[in-house]
């Protein structure tokens, strides 16, 4: 049995279904209260838990092989953020205690492209490290800092791989994440702004598909980024026209007008307790080198990413039948 942390969210969700898929039997690890619509059906040993209490995450690992660590927290506002720090970093070491105390055979974590150094140019691969100390976000630094946790595990002999995903995109997005919510408005035909800028985004299907050729083939220590293609939002938006056949109005925001306006927006959301499109650390990301090569995964894991054509074609279904 594996056990799958964060299973409720966009990736985890999707994980547990290719699991199932291949007849593997699972157990969830889910926040007390956390909403479970994202599996609800599939056939998953639910337990409530948190990573954050160790006897749960023990609890969670009876009778278990192996472990894919997908819970966190994420946020893309300004400033300190000590819950962030707390969730992705103590909760991963406890997650690493517990697995080294119970023997587990595999472990997998997710960690993320943006704990990996920014770089203004050439290609990223997994040569560039990690980097706890980036300026840029208190996320990118949390996921660094855990992320070099594992691999200290991994040397201590914990058979422990490291999978970085780069912008992730796709049906099964019950949440609504910032792409997956522009996505969805596109397809419906609001108005939609944008600015200039471009992402390597890739399908959540495919990182789910490369999580479990790591748990498979994956080698200790070792880090592997599971990039699609890049895409400018500006062309995003117009391949979501041509697949609707539906006109809507879209503007682009002037960059400079847009970081000038980013400085004020995340106070207003905090108030109104959602998440902007734009902040300082959203524009970054989209002037950012998005050059990401995906060759070491390709080579040692078999992953081969789908067209983002076809990504954004199933994820625009999916929103338009209803969430299925």
């Amino acid at each position: 049995m594996w056990l799958v942390t964060g299973a409720t969210g966009h990736v985890g969700n999707v994980l547990v279904r290719k699991l199932l898929e291949r007849r593997e039997k699972v157990r969830a690890m889910i926040l007390p209260g956390e909403c479970r619509e994202s599996i609800s059906g599939l056939e998953v040993e639910e337990l409530e838990g948190d990573v954050l209490d160790l006897d749960s995450v023990f609890q969670s690992m009876r009778g278990i092989r192996g472990v894919f660590h997908l819970a966190g927290a994420i946020s893309i506002m300004p400033g300190a953020n000590p819950l962030v720090r707390k969730v992705n970093v103590e909760g991963t070491k406890n997650i690493l205690y517990a697995a080294m105390k119970k023997g587990i055979k595999k472990l997998v974590y997710t960690s993320s492209i943006h704990a990996i150094r920014r770089v203004e140019e050439g290609v990223i691969d997994e040569s560039v490290p990690y980097d706890m100390n980036n300026p840029y976000g208190a996320y990118d630094r949390s996921k660094a800092e855990a992320t070099l946790e594992v691999l200290n595990a991994a040397e201590s002999g914990l058979e422990a791989v490291i999978a970085c995903p780069t912008g992730v995109i796709g049906p099964y997005d019950f949440r609504g994440s910032m792409m997956g919510s522009l996505i969805h408005d596109a397809a419906v035909a609001r108005p939609t702004l944008y600015v200039d800028g471009a992402y390597d985004f890739v399908d959540v299907r495919d990182v789910a598909e490369g999580l479990i050729s790591a748990a498979k083939n994956g080698k200790r220590g070792e880090s592997y980024i599971l990039s699609g293609q890049k895409i400018s939002v500006r062309y995003l938006l117009e391949t979501i026209r041509e697949i609707t056949g539906r006109n809507f109005f879209q503007m682009k925001i002037p960059f400079d007008l847009a970081k000038f306006a980013a400085l004020f927006t995340p106070t207003y959301y905090k108030l109104a307790h959602a998440t902007p499109r734009f902040t300082p650390y959203s524009l970054e990301v989209l002037q950012s080198n998005s050059n990401i090569s995906h060759a070491k995964a390709t080579q040692q894991l078999g992953y081969s990413p789908r067209t983002l054509y076809e990504s954004i074609k199933d994820t625009v279904k999916w929103f338009m039948e209803g969430r299925k």
